[in-house]
């Protein structure tokens, strides 16, 4: 009787401590959910129905392999990846970099507020372009709140709104399979869809367009940057509540070569102030990084690839084979929704549009601060810095939607897609090698009890978290893979493959 109240006592303690870590896997697959999404799953269902399910299952795979490094990375070194680009790495490459992410925030933008415009017009009549600059100040009002480096009660209040939204948008997508009137046989076609025997989608050019945008789609690299960052937040409440703290509170590795390193560079890539940052305590890390790890298999396991392969699911039941059904934009497949289906299979997916829209627009802002913060020394105020960021990504939204319209938007959102498929390599390189490199992923382990008021560590060694070979090769192997799709297509392209 005494061994079961144990085991339900460890139950309930392990069960509530997993409550308190839920939150950002669930902001992260907000990245993995967004309408970019929805315009590529759809392009892909609409074309080869079920055969590309495997594109998006191997494309989650590689997000929570990535994931997992950000994850190690920012709970190791108390940097995000932006940071420790500025920290580590030359300056010309680090502004390269940055250029690159910035560009992958600016193509992620343009399909997550043309997908809110968008639902906006279905949903209450208003002009594509007039919702594109309703859905700018909705995520500049409630991010001139938010602090990159805040406390955790801070954090909590977005990812309670975020989770809102992405479990509006699970419920829309579950209502929307009980909309649609599969064919028989259909279950075993979707899962053979999953598996990797369907040869169109390695050998067709079309195929492997929508496959490659599948994965720039799925595994953005703007989440490499948030998913490194928003992990801090929990090791800063553990430290403070338990009066914990490394002695060598900063960053050491290589801190010696660093003043001579950086003296000749220019002030844009001045890391100074990110030698002395808060670094996670030994005791924090232990407590933290196992049960960060399941939140975020969990979350884009259970939200990201049901929601994405719902997306598939619905529009190859529904448009494949019907006329137009391939070059249809977002407004178009509402309305072919309606036609097929019925009125409240339109307004749900109008609904879930909306709601995916406004958590990955909310989600993609918060990295474009990540982002500037940590690539390159800013000095203006904080609020001013989210304007700018904001300004600089949506630019080229407004001149889309002003000079297209409607006409040519699925092309350009499709297309937006593979950027950020071509970015990704460039963005996942420094990953990989922090996360695999043993200088930047050893700790310290070196305490002190603050509430004894004790001097002396407690421990004294060093902890290498360094990737071991199973992860190194996955990482590795993923980055090889992404790359090779990309290569390939830029061959094609060269060759004037129509694609």
């Amino acid at each position: 009787m005494h061994d079961r109240s144990n085991i339900f006592s460890t139950v309930k303690s392990t069960i509530q401590k997993f409550i308190y870590f839920i939150g950002p896997g669930l902001i992260l697959s907000c990245s993995y959910t967004d309408p970019g999404n929805y315009s590529e799953s759809v392009a892909a269902g609409s074309v080869y129905k079920y055969k590309l399910c495997f594109v998006i299952f191997m494309a989650n795979i590689f997000a929570v392999i990535l994931q997992v490094l950000c994850i190690k990375l920012g709970t190791i070194s108390g940097l995000d990846l932006a940071e420790c680009c500025r920290l580590y790495l030359p300056a010309k490459l680090n502004l390269f970099l940055y250029l690159s992410a910035e560009i992958a925030i600016i193509a992620t933008d343009l399909a997550e507020v043309v997908g809110t415009a968008i639902s906006l017009e279905i949903l209450f009549g208003i002009p594509l372009l007039f919702g594109v600059l309703i859905t700018v100040l909705d995520v500049l009002v409630i991010l001139m709140v938010y602090k990159k480096d805040g406390r955790l009660k801070e954090t909590r209040t977005f990812e309670i709104i975020v989770s809102f939204l992405v479990g509006a948008t699970c419920i829309c997508f579950i209502l929307e399979l009980f909309q649609v009137n599969f064919e028989p046989g259909s279950g075993w076609e979707i899962f053979k869809g999953f598996l990797p025997t369907n040869k169109e989608i390695f050998i067709e050019k079309e195929a492997l367009f929508l496959g490659c945008g599948t994965i720039g789609a799925t595994v953005m690299p703007h989440s490499l940057f948030l998913g490194s960052s928003i992990v801090m937040p929990r090791l800063k409440d553990y430290d403070e509540k338990n009066g914990t703290k490394n002695v060598n509170n900063q960053v050491t590795t290589q801190q010696e070569q660093l003043p001579q390193r950086r003296l000749s560079l220019s002030k844009l890539s001045d890391p100074s102030e990110l030698i002395n940052k808060y670094k996670p305590s030994y005791s924090a890390i232990k407590y933290c990084l196992n049960y960060s790890y399941i939140e975020l298999i969990v979350s884009l396991s259970g939200v990201a690839i049901f929601v994405n392969c719902a997306i598939l699911i619905v529009s190859a039941a529904t448009l494949y084979g019907k006329p137009d059904a391939q070059d249809a934009d977002l407004l178009s497949i509402y309305d072919m929704l309606v036609y097929y289906i019925s009125p409240v299979a339109g307004l749900v997916f109008a609904l879930s549009m909306l709601f995916s829209g406004q958590s990955a627009g909310i989600v993609c802002t918060m990295a474009g601060q990540i982002v500037s913060e940590g690539f390159i020394n800013w000095t203006v105020e904080p609020w001013k810095r989210r304007v700018i960021t904001r300004v600089i990504a949506i630019v080229p939204v407004l001149i889309v939607i002003g000079v297209l319209g409607r006409e040519g938007v699925s092309k350009v959102m499709n297309s937006s897609q593979v950027v950020l498929s071509f970015i990704l390599p460039i963005a996942s390189a420094p990953l990989i090698y922090f996360t695999c490199k043993k200088e930047y992923m050893t700790v310290d382990n070196n305490e002190i009890d603050q509430e004894a008021n004790e001097e002396t560590p407690l421990v004294s060694e060093k902890v290498n978290f360094a990737n071991g070979s199973f992860l190194k090769v996955a990482s590795i192997l993923t980055w090889l893979i992404i790359s090779a799709l990309n290569l390939y297509l830029v061959i094609a392209f060269i060759y004037g493959a129509d694609i």
